[in-house]
């Protein structure tokens, strides 16, 4: 089978990066959000990435102009009719990408493959709530997707061979490099990387060293490109916890326990760069 249209739901930070990744390699790209608010920020983001990319030179105002005439918004589910593939961004919540993946089983062609961006979250569960689990899987990209090179494709016990091997060849065509993992709680980077970022937040929470030297030490020592709580400020502390609760549920590892003070920061509204305020503050 050859992709040619791929589907996203969901127009924010993850919908809208994977939507310029898969425009920029040449695909019709066709992306929804639940209303026109959120659909119009995630295309002016698009843009705007865009260009920051020409104004680098990395991109041709030609190439920026061709890459948003392959992308249509909507804000109906419907319009995803024609699509080979169809990429679920919406957030972590296991009832909600149900409700999308029962929604898109009956909407998308019977040859289209169903892919979850889920960080965490079961692929298996969500391909039981279709007719066709031999063609779900899950396709995680990393923030941003635009630049990360990293796809982990998450393989279910249902996922077809065929679907693997299309799904590893669009992956390719987007310049990717694929790794290919069970359908376990975190998959592969998430299992490791999440006791790492809870870790660091404990040792600031018992007072074992400042934010910067904890940050430092792992630039320094082992050659991070920044440190675990920089990194988690990027990621988002909300959607650490989320993960980190999901897992936890899952394992019933205490590694996997939210920190007190990172459940007291997410109450507080401190969510990293996206408030302005996390372990640091931002303009």
């Amino acid at each position: 089978m050859e992709i040619k249209t791929v589907g996203v739901v969901g127009c924010g930070t993850m919908g809208s990066s994977i939507t310029q990744v898969c425009a920029q390699s040449g695909y019709q790209v066709i992306v929804s959000e639940i209303n026109d608010e959120f659909l119009n920020n995630g295309l002016a983001s698009i843009n705007s990435a865009l260009t920051r990319s020409v104004d680098k030179g990395k991109i041709s105002r030609e190439d920026k102009d061709a890459t948003l005439n392959r992308i249509k918004g909507t804000t109906n589910t419907k319009d995803f009719c024609d699509c080979d593939l169809v990429i679920e961004a919406a957030s972590e919540n296991m009832k909600l990408k149900k409700r999308i993946f029962a929604e898109l089983d009956k909407i998308c062609p019977k040859h289209a493959i169903l892919a979850s961006n889920t960080s965490c979250l079961s692929i298996t569960d969500m391909a039981m709530a279709t007719s066709r689990p031999d063609k779900v899987l899950g396709l995680h990209f990393f923030n941003p997707a635009s630049v990360m090179k990293l796809l982990e494709i998450i393989k279910t016990t249902a996922t077809s061979e065929e679907t693997l091997k299309v799904s590893q060849d669009f992956g390719t065509s987007l310049g990717k490099t694929i790794v290919i993992v069970q359908d376990t709680p975190g998959f592969i980077v998430n299992r490791l990387m999440v006791p790492f970022l809870l870790n660091a937040t404990r040792m600031l929470e018992a007072g074992v060293a400042t934010r910067e030297d904890i940050d430092t030490a792992i630039n320094l020592g082992l050659g991070h490109p920044m440190g675990p709580l920089t990194l988690a400020d990027f990621i988002g502390l909300d959607v650490v916890l989320t993960i980190a609760d999901a897992m936890y549920q899952k394992l019933k590892e205490p590694q996997y326990v939210p920190p007190v003070l990172l459940k007291k920061m997410v109450t507080a509204g401190w969510l990293g760069r996206k408030t302005g305020k996390g372990f640091y503050e931002y303009k």
